[in-house]
């Protein structure tokens, strides 16, 4: 089955290891378990590798900010057209979204810059925060920073989109940014991320969804399902995969496997078999969007 992996990561920490925070520094469990499968390189073939051996074909992708050093973001990119024009990658990868603060007051020189790249679509900068987090501890919550929308607001004039990571408690907030913004596509990344499972918390998470696919300038790419639920399985994320359906239609949903960071709780092969097998009541040209489609019109590829 061929297919667009519309959200994954790439690096070589043999090469760029003190380009990563994440990497050299010590950081909290987040749940994830053993993280040694993912604290080494992982590059277009091991992507490859990964998808033939679970049955699929991944004829294009997206590659998407992997906290490279943020303050040398641009270097990200370098690199990755760089391997993106080696024949042994096969292309991969075919768009990159690279990290830009929106906030900083030189948000400008710093798109320019990245926009040098043939393969450069994109911003992706992290909002997502839980809700008891204070505004003083990190991470910032950038959508209510008037000089984070300010940079927002350059990128559709660059033809550039946007990537939100967000929870759905944040939705109204994003909402306002979308909607200053028309000209400007988004794309909710890991379905608005139902990290919290009470019944209250899934009614507001099903309650942001519509109203963020409401905004024609908003899409959804479903991903990273083991972030918020390690333990995940075709009947846990099917409430969530076919609401985000139900509302964006299919021409405005995209899949992405998110590896190798959710190479912890899945291979790559059951990922996308899981996709498959919740979308076999739609058309093949439905199927076809958000297997390929979408994401080939969304980041131009």
């Amino acid at each position: 089955m061929q297919i667009i992996d519309a959200h994954h990561h790439l690096w070589d920490v043999e090469k760029n290891a003190a380009h990563y925070p994440w990497y050299t520094e010590v950081h909290g469990d987040r749940g994830w378990g053993d993280t040694s499968a993912i604290m080494q390189n992982y590059l277009p073939a091991h992507l490859h590798a990964d998808a033939e051996a679970g049955g699929f074909t991944v004829i294009k992708s997206v590659h998407v900010q992997a906290n490279y050093d943020f303050a040398n973001p641009v270097g990200e990119t370098r690199w990755l057209e760089e391997i993106a024009s080696d024949d042994r990658g096969n292309g991969l990868p075919h768009a990159i979204v690279g990290y830009a603060d929106l906030s900083s007051d030189h948000v400008q020189e710093c798109l320019e810059q990245h926009a040098q790249f043939a393969r450069f679509r994109g911003v992706r900068q992290v909002l997502n925060r839980h809700p008891d987090e204070k505004l003083n501890r990190a991470p910032e919550d950038y959508l209510l920073n008037p000089k984070w929308h300010s940079g927002l607001g350059l990128l559709a004039g660059m033809n550039l989109s946007f990537d939100a990571q967000i929870y759905q408690h944040q939705a109204a907030d994003l909402r306002q940014a979308a909607e200053t913004n028309p000209d400007l596509k988004i794309v909710l990344d890991h379905a608005l991320m139902p990290a919290e499972r009470g019944d209250d918390e899934i009614a507001a998470w099903r309650s942001a969804v519509a109203d963020l696919a409401a905004l024609p300038n908003m899409w959804m790419k479903i991903s990273g399902f083991g972030m918020v639920d390690n333990q995940w399985t075709v009947d846990s994320i099917r409430p969530f995969v076919m609401h985000g359906i139900d509302c964006f239609g299919p021409h405005r949903i995209m899949f992405g496997s998110n590896f190798p960071v959710d190479k912890l709780m899945a291979d790559y092969g059951r990922i996308w078999s899981a996709f498959d097998t919740l979308t076999r009541s739609f058309s093949n040209d439905e199927r076809q969007a958000m297997f390929v489609g979408t994401a080939e019109q969304f980041y131009r590829i």
